[in-house]
């Protein structure tokens, strides 16, 4: 998988953050975040659906069997992140919803699967409903 997000980050600095291919015409962001145990930033090119001022990204891992790393490791971080958007490198206030705990956790998701076309696909490949998380940019 770093290998994939490691092209998806090149071309998203190459083209002021618009990708073509599968994503033309979605918003993403790159989303840097601590691992909870090692310290290490890594870098995840996240599909990004607007909710007002804010994005709202997915924790689908494409249908996998469980979350992410990277939701844990920003649940984990206390105070803001950083985020690539287009072309500007901000700090972003962030929390994670979760199915069962939340109970915007619905209309969240609601927005972001609506937003991104393969959600529904993901869904089929798994039982695990998906953790979102609310990226508001400073």
């Amino acid at each position: 998988m770093a290998s994939f997000n490691d092209t998806i980050i090149e071309q998203f600095r190459a083209n002021d953050g618009v990708l073509g291919g599968h994503f033309e015409g979605k918003e993403t962001l790159l989303l840097h975040t601590p691992g909870r145990k090692t310290g290490k930033v890594t870098i995840n090119p996240l599909v990004a659906a607007s909710d007002g001022d804010t994005f709202i990204v997915c924790g689908s891992a494409g249908g996998g069997p469980s979350d992410p790393v990277w939701v844990a490791n920003l649940e984990a971080v206390d105070g803001p992140v950083t985020v690539e958007y287009h072309t500007d490198t901000v700090k972003a206030d962030h929390r994670v919803v979760r199915p069962g705990r939340d109970d915007d956790w619905d209309r969240l998701y609601g927005i972001w699967r609506a937003y991104w076309p393969d959600a529904a696909d993901y869904e089929t490949k798994t039982d695990r409903k998906f953790p979102v998380a609310v990226i508001t940019l400073r």
